[in-house]
């Protein structure tokens, strides 16, 4: 039987974001995703306004990069 959960790949160690499937032993299948990119333009929101809301949310990078916060990515 396969069965997918969704996790991340930091420091060379893969974090699962949802309990493996009960007694899961064995081979797994990692693929890398690709991040997702937000179409700012369509959402009114030009190259200075980006700009400046990088800069204005860089002080949450650090909050966000932590990996159980990566669970707010799948809502």
């Amino acid at each position: 039987m396969l069965s997918s959960v969704e996790g991340v790949y930091r420091d060379g160690r893969v974090e699962l974001l949802e309990p493996a499937p009960p007694n899961a032993t064995g081979r797994v299948l990692v693929t890398f995703l690709a991040p997702a990119l937000v179409d700012m333009a369509a959402r009114g929101i030009d190259e200075r306004q980006a700009a400046d809301l990088r800069r204005r949310l860089a002080a949450f990078a650090d909050d966000w990069d932590r990996p159980e916060m990566d669970i707010y990515e799948a809502i």
